[in-house]
């Protein structure tokens, strides 16, 4: 299975805002620099963070973004399953449906380890995600881009 970038961004903006609560909270901008991703693409991950309430997002002088309590707290399994949205490893359906789909045992198989890849994740907060050596590592990333 493989995550799609809007996931895997929306992971990485999560981490960096569970290590900054001992600064300014950082813009979006700020963010998206540290994150190597593209402004516009970080921007959109933000407003489905903040419409989630995993995140909060200030405008102005102090503003910034905030790590809320739920996203501290949220589920990595279940902030996934969100993210990514209904749908089955493999399209058996598609636009010229597979021969094998009434009795095929791949599709069975494959929605097995993509039930076991999210039991694995469920546990697993952003919290736990930014302890050593990950946490560090980000707070040293962060300080050492220009602001603004």
């Amino acid at each position: 299975m493989r995550l799609t970038k809007f996931t895997d961004v929306a992971l990485r903006v999560l981490m960096r805002l569970a290590v900054a609560e001992n600064e300014e909270p950082p813009t979006t901008r700020e963010v998206a620099a540290t994150m190597q991703v593209p402004y516009t693409h970080t921007a959109k991950v933000v407003a489905k963070l903040q419409h989630l309430g995993l995140i909060e997002a200030r405008r102005g002088r102090g503003g910034g973004l905030t790590l809320t309590a739920a996203g501290r707290s949220a589920s990595i399994g279940g902030l996934v399953r969100e993210l990514e949205g209904p749908g089955d490893v493999v399209d058996c359906e598609g636009t010229t449906p597979c021969p094998l789909r009434s009795a095929c045992r791949l599709r069975v198989a494959l929605r097995q380890a993509e039930d076991a890849f999210y039991a694995s994740l469920d546990p697993l907060t952003i919290g736990e995600l930014v302890a050593a050596p990950t946490g560090p590592l980000l707070i040293g990333i962060s300080s050492s881009r220009p602001s603004g």
